[in-house]
């Protein structure tokens, strides 16, 4: 058995036997208990209170996909699509650069970084079954695997999340054997039909089985994204797969997903699923992160052509990113890796600086998120108890969170009273507020006053109930 089989079955069992002791395994459903459709518990929020984004400003950011080290998956996955599907992949890949180097890896991110932009970047552990990155990458010297890894874990982890694109982001692997299927057919690829039907330990496993790879590489996980259309006829065995291989591999507290992008009128907030146990000591959830636009970069192999008017016009009011920013929802683009490096013309990175730098003429109200960021915000937007009684706000939330914005009505004009109770050992404690001029200036610990509507930017404790009250 392979060491990638052992270390994943290991946990998976040991998750299994957690969740069946839960009552939460081994109904015989055919894919799980608990559905991606239904959003489980809900706390009671005082119609009164209104939950902000964070400091009363609209989250964006950015997801890259087909991203790995060092690997222009773009290059090695059309001919291993074309053999399943020739008459659609038939682009000349041998004319597309075998490696999207670690040189533009270092430039890009110093450039978001300089910029303020967070986001999600992949990194495929198996990438179209050229190498692994926690072993080998064969036309890669090992010193070479081991700066990239480096470069990923100590440089870009500050500001983007790191996920697996799954296991190859082609064909599927054998857990058993950590081999590739030997059929080569839409039944055995990851981006169409090998998800579809996934029971909830199915996918488990096989979502825990990249995990274990990017862990024993050392980096770190607190999501999944999906290759191509994996889980979309599978999901909710996705969200309670993704929840229990994110906990059990990497013992997240809020794992994360990102399946979906919607271009149309349809709602892009974070879907907060799956959610139990908001009354104990080990409170549950999962987050699906949505994205907001198509890939108008330079598309998925670095042969598209790309649009910033799609994203957001010259006069600053048409396009996507406006449309959304506007409706006050997380605006999150999406790309792929191989567009953004355009086989070296770099042609996708500068219609993103372009589309960075309109964002920013336009709006002065942003706030660059990573997923992780976004997920933990609405878990604890969606799970805080909020309960008014006596003239007093209480809120109390399953998971900490910090820049948490709420609305309230409170008369007077002094600073609110806010009381953090006290808990297991800690003593209760008050919080000196500071009162800012306008809304846009709110941070953690102040506190801005429209009449007698009054909003303030606290971070929340996990479990210890934070009071709100006027000061008389």
């Amino acid at each position: 058995m392979s060491d990638h089989r052992l270390l994943t079955r290991r946990r998976f069992l040991k998750s299994s036997s957690t969740m069946a002791a839960a009552g939460l395994l081994g109904s015989g459903m055919p894919c799980g208990v608990v559905s991606a459709q239904e959003a489980g518990e809900r706390p009671t929020q005082a119609a009164g209170v209104t939950v902000l984004n964070p400091r009363g400003r609209v989250p964006v950011s950015f997801i890259i996909d087909d991203s790995t080290c060092l690997v222009n998956v773009a290059h090695f996955k059309i001919p291993q699509l074309a053999e399943v599907y020739p008459d659609r992949y038939r682009q000349d890949w041998r004319k597309l650069p075998r490696e999207i180097p670690d040189s533009f890896v270092r430039k890009f991110g110093e450039w978001c970084r300089e910029h303020g932009v967070k986001g999600k970047y992949s990194v495929v552990p198996y990438p179209a079954c050229v190498g692994w990155i926690d072993r080998r990458m064969p036309g890669w010297s090992r010193k070479e695997l081991e700066d990239s890894l480096a470069l990923v874990r100590d440089f870009m982890t500050v500001d983007w999340d790191i996920h697996p694109e799954m296991v190859s982001h082609t064909f599927a692997v054998d857990t058993k054997t950590g081999r590739p299927y030997a059929e080569k057919s839409e039944k055995y690829l990851e981006n169409t039909g090998f998800s579809v039907g996934m029971s909830t330990d199915e996918m488990t496993e096989y979502i825990a089985y990249a995990l274990e790879m990017m862990k024993n590489a050392g980096l770190p996980c607190e999501g999944v994204t999906t290759p191509g259309g994996f889980g979309s006829r599978a999901r909710p065995a996705l969200a309670e797969g993704t929840l229990q291989a994110v906990r059990g591999v990497y013992g997240a507290e809020i794992p994360h997903y990102f399946r979906d992008l919607f271009t149309d009128e349809r709602s892009v907030a974070p879907l907060v699923q799956n959610v139990r146990g908001l009354d104990t000591d080990d409170p549950q959830c999962v987050v699906h992160t949505i994205g907001c636009t198509g890939d108008w970069f330079g598309g998925w192999d670095g042969l598209g052509e790309g649009s910033v008017d799609r994203f957001i016009t010259a006069d600053l009011q048409g396009g996507r990113m406006p449309e959304v920013i506007d409706r006050e929802q997380p605006a999150i683009m999406v790309c792929h890796w191989p567009g953004i490096y355009y086989n070296g013309e770099e042609r996708g990175f500068l219609i993103f600086q372009e589309v960075v730098r309109r964002l920013h003429a336009r709006n002065d109200n942003l706030i660059w998120m990573k997923l992780s960021e976004i997920a933990r915000y609405w878990a604890a937007k969606e799970l805080t108890r909020i309960e008014e009684r006596d003239g007093r706000i209480d809120l109390s939330s399953p998971f900490a969170c910090r820049e948490f914005t709420f609305e309230c009505t409170l008369p007077g004009t002094k600073p609110p009273r806010v009381v953090i109770a006290a808990a297991d050992g800690l003593a209760a404690e008050e919080l000196e507020l500071r009162e800012v001029k306008r809304a846009l200036d709110l941070k953690s610990g102040t506190w801005f006053r429209d009449g007698e509507r009054v909003t303030l930017c606290v971070d929340l404790p996990q479990r210890r109930t934070v009071s709100v009250k006027a000061q008389a």
